[in-house]
């Protein structure tokens, strides 16, 4: 059975995956923090959240390039914590991934309908949904070529709601009403929602196998995605925040042209501003679906899901994958829970961020002479990321203890069908690159 992917990516195509798999984050979703917390105690928020992601990339980088492996995270940490320790770090991403689709799916729904109030949010979010998923299974270049297309469009569109929204900047909105509404409750009820504006820049990890030259091709695209999104995330808040109420940004589905109305009116900037994110929610949409397309496939390769899910077509799309995870996805849209479905995407990211560090750490220890072609300050900044990583996990349970108890459901069912049916396989599994490597030797 034919399961190797296609060596096609170039950095600049890794960059525009990077960028694009975040990039909805910037159009849609973050403004939901400010219904607890202030403009300011968001600021802080994202403030810690940037200094984790900028560290923790750093971090990704030394794992990605020294383990370029479809799996990404499931990989590193079958290395470093065994088979068990692979699952968990598979599952999380899934986790991540899968929730983060629906959400974004439902946020193009949202903007359709602004843009024609007779399509109802959810039929349109399903179409967007089935439209990028046949896309997918055409193979990784012609996903990357429309990835980074998609991506350039919506980052000028970021430009465009930049340029038009300075000029109108009013810092009394930034700093009305109560500075830090909600204290550091509510600072730590902002935090999944700033974490929405970097959540799954991770996922350019998964196309690592399918890089020309990953040992250098990795880093420059990790670094200058990071760079970006650090740029549009702050630019955008600040615009938005400056220019409009935060009670108002706050119910909105589609923030940025709120804003814009706020100033102009309703009207065509508006409306071009509604077009443009489309292209950002679509890019995500899109890039998401390459990576949990990959993180399933390697976990089928490694004996965790059924083998089905490693077979791929004549394209080199692991067709499979994209299909079956796609479909579960599309349950999620069903729900309309746009703001809860963000909050589990983000403990599945969190739990990921934080074997990833672990896993760092042990192969420093356990592997010292691995070839690291990319190699970060350590143990300063990965023990920095992985320090604000713990402090995510507290925020998140503490400020939505409502949402941990499905989060734990999931997790104890997924280790309740690890030990009955996944580990069972393992025995039967083809190699992984470790074991490889190791026979080798």
């Amino acid at each position: 059975m034919n399961n190797e992917l296609k060596k096609t990516l170039k950095p600049v195509q890794l960059w525009g995956i990077i960028v694009g798999m975040v990039i909805s984050g910037m159009y849609c979703g973050w403004n939901y923090a400010l219904a607890s917390t202030s403009p300011v105690g968001f600021i802080i928020a994202i403030l810690i959240v940037t200094v984790f992601y900028t560290t923790f990339m750093f971090g990704y980088a030394e794992l990605s390039t020294a383990i370029p492996h479809a799996g990404g995270p499931s990989e590193y940490a079958s290395r470093s914590l065994g088979k068990f320790g692979g699952f968990i770090a598979g599952f999380s991403c899934l986790v991540e991934f899968l929730f983060a689709t629906p959400a974004i799916a439902l946020s193009i729904g949202a903007y359709i309908h602004f843009l024609i109030p007779s399509v109802p949010a959810v039929i349109a979010a399903l179409i967007a949904y089935g439209i990028f998923v046949i896309i997918n299974c055409l193979g990784i270049e012609a996903a990357a070529k429309v990835e980074l297309i998609v991506t350039i469009v919506a980052i000028g569109g970021l430009l465009l709601f930049i340029g038009a929204g300075a000029p109108h900047v009013e810092m009394k909105n930034i700093f009305a009403g109560e500075i830090l509404k909600g204290g550091f409750s509510g600072i730590f009820s902002a935090i999944p929602f700033a974490i929405w504006f970097y959540l799954a820049v991770e996922g350019g990890a998964m196309s690592a196998e399918e890089c020309e030259n990953p040992k250098k091709d990795i880093p420059k695209g990790f670094i200058l995605g990071i760079a970006t999104l650090v740029i549009l995330a702050v630019g955008t808040f600040f615009i938005s925040a400056g220019v409009s109420d935060a009670s108002v940004l706050s119910s909105s589905d589609s923030p940025l042209p709120t804003a814009l109305e706020g100033v102009y009116g309703v009207g065509l900037l508006s409306k071009v501003m509604s077009f443009i994110g489309l292209f950002g929610l679509v890019a995500s949409l899109h890039g998401i679906i390459i990576g949990y397309s990959r993180q399933a496939f390697a976990m089928s390769r490694s004996g965790y899901l059924p083998k089905f899910l490693s077979r791929i077509n004549s394209k080199g799309a692991p067709v499979y994958s994209i299909v079956v995870m796609s479909l579960i996805g599309m349950i999620f849209v069903l729900t309309g829970q746009t703001s809860v479905i963000i909050v589990i995407s983000c403990f599945g990211a969190v739990a990921l961020y934080i074997i990833s560090m672990i896993s760092l750490f042990i192969l420093r220890n356990k592997e010292p002479n691995l070839n690291r072609p990319f190699k970060v300050v350590y143990p300063v900044v990965p023990a920095i990321s992985l320090a604000i990583a713990l402090l995510f996990l507290v925020a998140l349970t503490v400020s939505n203890l409502s949402t941990v108890a499905w989060v734990v459901g999931a997790y104890a069912i997924s280790i309740i069908y690890y030990y009955l049916y996944a580990k069972m396989q393992n025995s039967t599994a083809e190699p992984s690159i470790e074991e490889v490597d190791s026979e080798a030797v």
